[in-house]
């Protein structure tokens, strides 16, 4: 946000003089990292957002109050989790704003702490279809070919982004490539947000070795809702995204939703993104420095300025609730924090070994 709650680019030089008044002094960075405004639950449960035809685009902070309740350790990982990545973007060099983009380290020649160079990410797709073919090959191909356009910046909607927002649209150089798909029939008409499609026992799907894999399930959730994803720290034995059968790739019967996009933002969540307007008032925060304040979530396809928290939305990013073909960018702030998850101790970094 450009208010910034948290002294992300504060660093603290120590000095340290050796009896030897003859060497040269030595100056050590000391990253300075705030976790005063980090909050792991929605301000108002209204704010998780409904959209007018009453779809919950989203459930996925619901789904992590859900899993804070049921694993008390949780919060203290998630903790742990942001205060890593807080530090690494801290350190981040000055003059090399996009990160990760395979530009290599700062003017210095030297290695940037957030992961740089191109990442792939396999994807198992987990499917639960109500009849035999219900969720096509098709859908699939152009799932996977949707998560690598928004996720490589070359979503076509980029040509309709505002000039005050053009320097800041990320290419995010994560590539995801399809390793195998499940499928099995079950005619239930709804599994709920408690993931019980992610268990065999309850005849769902157990996931895939998810330190090497995205796994996404594809299901009927019921509710209305579009999908949700685990943020980075839950168990591994849930962890990956949830996607609702109509809104899985491109799909007619999704409607304004069917284009694929509530892959692309759900994926945003398992990378660490929040919600571009911080599930929270003005006085919250999605804890990235160059996304505008905002209190509430967009929806359907709105005008440029669009004005909340005297600033303009981001309304077209991937992390608003806007219509799929609405939205069309991440930030260069949303990339690094993306990022940070690869770096060396980072909660994703398998991927990258």
């Amino acid at each position: 946000m450009r208010k910034l709650f948290f002294g992300l680019a504060m660093l603290a030089v120590v000095v340290s003089c050796e009896q030897d008044q003859s060497e040269p002094l030595e100056e050590a960075q000391e990253i300075q990292v705030d976790m005063s405004d980090f909050t792991l639950y929605a301000e108002d449960d209204g704010l998780t957002g409904k959209s007018a035809d009453a779809a919950e685009k989203c459930h996925s902070m619901k789904n992590l109050a859900y899993r804070l309740e049921k694993n008390p350790g949780l919060a203290k990982k998630m903790y742990d989790i942001e205060y890593n990545t807080r530090k690494l973007i801290a350190a981040k060099k000055p003059n090399n704003p996009g990160g990760g983009n395979g530009n290599g380290g700062g003017g210095d020649g030297g290695t940037d702490p957030v992961y740089e160079g191109a990442v792939n990410i396999p994807v198992i797709v987990n499917i639960i279809e109500q009849t035999t073919g219900q969720v096509t090959q098709a859908q699939i191909n152009s799932q996977i070919a949707i998560l690598n356009e928004d996720f490589t910046n070359t979503n076509a909607g980029t040509i309709n982004i505002p000039s005050e927002f053009a320097n800041l649209v990320a290419d995010v150089n994560i590539t995801f490539t399809l390793a195998g798909v499940n499928r099995k029939t079950d005619t239930r008409s709804a599994w709920g947000t408690n993931d019980a499609m992610k268990s065999a026992a309850n005849g769902g799907w157990d996931a895939t070795d998810p330190a090497n894999f995205l796994n996404i399930w594809v299901c009927e959730i019921g509710g209305g809702i579009l999908g949700y994803a685990q943020f980075p720290g839950g168990a591994s034995a849930t962890d990956g995204v949830v996607i609702g059968t109509d809104f899985f790739g491109e799909n007619a019967a999704g409607g304004i939703y069917g284009h694929g996009r509530t892959a692309t933002h759900e994926v945003g969540h398992w990378l660490n993104l929040r919600h571009i307007w911080g599930d929270g008032r003005c006085n919250r925060d999605d804890f990235v420095a160059d996304t505008p304040t905002s209190d509430r979530a967009n929806y359907n396809c709105p005008t440029y300025p669009t004005v909340h928290c005297r600033s303009n939305d981001m309304t077209m990013n991937y992390m608003d609730y806007v219509q799929d073909d609405c939205m069309y960018m991440f930030s260069l702030g949303q990339n690094d924090r993306m990022r940070a998850l690869f770096a060396a101790g980072g909660a994703r970094e398998s991927f990258v070994q």
